[in-house]
């Protein structure tokens, strides 16, 4: 007799979650060793370095992430059910056209930021961000090619791989901030540049592990315009709607950064606009764009660990669903992914609100991160700790409408998100959240996104199971005030500690008593969830 079946959704799940905790660990150990080296103001370093970053980062996520892999993987998938030698076309010829394309825009790019280092060269941050930015310009094109590599491997239920291939990233990004710049130089801009200079090594390095595994699954290099011209063509028509429907987070934190570094001044007095008039006065200090990107890192970590890893694993699924025109089914397993996204999603955004100071104290202060810093950093984890469930649940519910080939809603709505987000970023930031009221208009904004889209995919294009995603979010809630009540307590126990030990215990003693009761309330309240993601079987 055998056992209950293992729903494909959770192993591929749990394969990407594995690879992907595994990746933001380390990325959380190389962002305290950044802290730790470029600090927050730096005069102006660790601003110009995350606006610079962000701009191939934000390539990443549209095409690892995002609309490539969304446009791309149905088409895939739907070639391997035919007849794989197409199949193998489809993936050549996309991966050629993708590299012809990247590499012009890098070309691009380059000249537009040597015209604006001529020009503006002068202007104080300018030369250094341009400088930054021209060196990890390149990383866009190899990142990029790494994410179709990944997409490709995932349309063939090849999960492991691609899950660790990001790791790189972070080994390479820690070896120079740990090893390379501390020896190299001193001066601050030049340990920038040795990060840079990283971050491009680890974009070789993630293709070059993708490759020989592609090619022992059968994949062998065939270009033939003419056979893929059907599937590129269905391609490029979901590409430029998928874009926009997937980036809506990614754009809104770059709308944020710039802002960040645009209306910051480094005087800690009162400094009037000058391309204002001087009629009105900066709202924001250095470090604001630093700040950003430490608080953006906290939120990451579960979305990348359960919002991410979940929809990677059931975007395959569902567009096999759709392909075979079963919309009960495709809702089910939807509702299924929805699930999972609200009962850890709105535990882990409530649990960074509780620890917000005690995190940033923990493990960004030190070297030239200070007590403001930290005071900083941990308000802008404690606004994007509020929209973490939805941060979670937006890239699972976007690919529900791609699996059924509707890239058109998602994009028509984050065009009005994106315009909702940047109202709030300039109502805000005069506001007496200053820097912080950035990272709320975000979280507002996703959290509009994510209940617009649910309602429209439920009333327009499949039911979801409304009552069971009530009683998960009823149970989840319930158990998330228990277990915010139980981290506090142990917080308020501890907090006379002095030193790195209570450093360390004001994170780890409320966040243990946290799990425990969450994991122990939300079984007695009769959530299966838990139980789901552990043995991988979806009784209700």
């Amino acid at each position: 007799m055998t056992g209950p079946k293992r729903h494909p959704l959770i192993t591929g799940a749990r394969i990407t979650a594995l690879g992907t905790l595994a990746s933001r660990l380390l990325g959380m150990v190389r962002d305290v060793s950044t802290a730790w080296l470029l600090g927050m103001r730096s005069g102006g370093v660790m601003d110009a370095f995350a606006i610079a970053f962000r701009i191939p980062n934000l390539f990443r996520r549209l095409f690892g992430e995002g609309a490539l892999t969304a446009s791309y993987l149905p088409v895939l998938s739907a070639e391997l059910e035919r007849d794989r030698r197409t199949a193998w076309r489809l993936a050549s010829v996309t991966l050629t056209w993708l590299v012809v394309l990247l590499s012009g825009l890098v070309v691009l790019g380059e000249g537009v930021f040597a015209l604006i280092w001529l020009v503006w060269g002068d202007v104080p941050g300018i030369a250094l961000l341009t400088g930054l930015a021209a060196v990890m310009l390149p990383y866009l094109l190899l990142v990029c090619l790494a994410a179709q590599l990944t997409a490709t491997l995932h349309a063939l239920s090849h999960f492991s791989v691609p899950a660790f291939a990001p790791v790189l990233l972070n080994v390479c990004w820690l070896a120079a901030a740990l090893l390379v710049a501390p020896r190299f130089t001193g001066d601050k801009e030049a340990q920038a540049y040795v990060l840079a200079t990283a971050i491009l090594i680890s974009g070789v390095l993630q293709v070059g592990v993708q490759v020989p595994v592609l090619r022992r699954l059968g994949f062998r290099f065939q270009y033939d315009w003419a056979a893929a011209r059907e599937g590129i063509g269905k391609i490029a028509r979901a590409m430029a709607p998928t874009l926009v429907g997937l980036a809506v987070t990614q754009i809104n934190t770059l709308i944020d950064s710039l802002i960040a570094w645009g209306l910051a001044t480094s005087s800690r007095v009162p400094e009037p606009i000058p391309w204002l008039g001087g009629k009105v006065c900066y709202p924001l200090q250095e470090g604001a764009a630093a700040a950003i990107y430490y608080g953006e890192r906290f939120y990451q970590f579960p979305l990348g660990v359960l919002g991410l890893a979940v929809a990677v694993a059931i975007f395959p699924l569902l567009s096999r669903h759709a392909a075979r025109g079963d919309r009960d089914l495709l809702g089910a397993d939807l509702t299924l992914g929805l699930r999972l996204v609200v009962c850890l999603g709105i535990p882990a955004g409530v649990g960074l609100i509780v620890l917000a100071e005690p995190l940033a104290k923990l493990l960004l202060q030190h070297g030239e991160f200070n007590a403001d810093d930290t005071l900083r950093t941990a308000r802008m984890i404690t606004c994007y700790g509020l929209g973490v469930w939805a941060f979670c649940a937006l890239p699972v519910v976007v690919r529900g409408f791609y699996a059924l080939g509707d890239c058109g809603t998602p994009a028509k709505l984050a065009g009005w998100v994106v315009g909702l987000n940047l109202a709030l970023n300039l109502s805000l930031i005069w506001t007496p959240l200053a820097e912080a009221g950035l990272a709320v208009a975000t979280s507002i904004s996703a959290m509009v996104q994510v209940v617009v889209l649910v309602l429209i995919f439920s009333r327009g294009k499949s039911p979801l199971g409304w009552a069971v995603l009530g009683t998960t979010a009823a149970r989840t809630i319930g158990a998330t005030l228990l277990m915010a009540a139980a981290a506090l307590g142990a917080l308020e126990l501890v907090h006379p500690l002095d030193g790195f030990t209570g450093d360390l215990a004001r994170v780890l003693l409320p966040l243990a008593a946290g799990i425990a009761v969450y994991a122990a309330a939300y079984r007695l309240l009769g959530g299966r969830e838990l139980g789901l993601l552990l043995h991988g079987v979806d009784k209700s």
